[in-house]
């Protein structure tokens, strides 16, 4: 399948079969996640991979009841930073420096304009930034699954609170952003299978400037 034709293949699947996915195909995915730009490269949130089932119950309860959480074969959560803080900043440093094997020095001047940037502003505002990040990284995601052949659903119908409560990610300074489940197609069940892709016609959606 090209890049192309997996673009046309895929959809926002309504109803999965409950066929477990590969895990060379999970991590793929996985892999094209972890390979997606942010913002400094700060990476400002983590992935929570869910396949066990009980989990999944408790999560679809607080995500309207939408059936491909239990359907899936894996449940893909993701949470950004709940703000930006110095710790967090120097960490990526510290690593940064260390895989590029280049003296502190060479990075101080960044970092501690990234520092004034973000500590100067809300928690809020640097929650919101992060999680734009995450949307990155799940649009990877999404297109790498594609090109599995692997089903996806994006999902931001859910209750922030409860599921940062199930998941216990309050105490690790993160919130629920987003969630991505992963899985393959009911066919028959699914009710926007086969359906003609709707999207906006090129030149609606693109102003050119030359």
């Amino acid at each position: 399948m090209t890049f192309s034709e997996a673009l046309q293949w895929r959809y926002a699947t309504k109803r999965m079969n409950g066929q477990t996915v590969p895990q060379e195909k999970i991590d793929k995915i996985l892999e094209a996640i972890q390979m997606a730009p942010t913002s400094s490269g700060l990476q400002p949130f983590e992935v929570i991979v869910i396949s066990n089932p009980a989990l999944k119950a408790q999560l679809k309860d607080e995500a309207a009841k939408q059936p491909q959480i239990v359907e899936s074969s894996h449940v893909l959560v993701f949470a950004a930073w709940d703000t930006y803080t110095e710790e967090r900043i120097n960490a990526f440093f510290e690593f940064n420096n260390e895989v590029r094997d280049i003296p502190a020095s060479q990075t101080d001047d960044y970092r501690k304009s990234l520092i004034k940037t973000f500590t100067s502003k809300t928690n809020e505002e640097n929650f919101h930034h992060a999680a734009k990040q995450a949307g990155i990284a799940l649009g990877f995601g999404l297109v790498a699954a594609a090109l599995e052949e692997v089903d996806t659903t994006p999902m931001e119908g859910f209750d922030p609170a409860k599921v940062d409560e199930i998941l216990g990610l309050k105490e690790k300074g993160l919130k629920s952003t987003l969630i991505l489940s992963v899985g393959y197609r009911d066919a028959e069940n699914d009710w926007l299978e086969g359906m003609k892709k709707v999207r906006k016609p090129k030149e609606e959606l693109f102003t050119v400037i030359d």
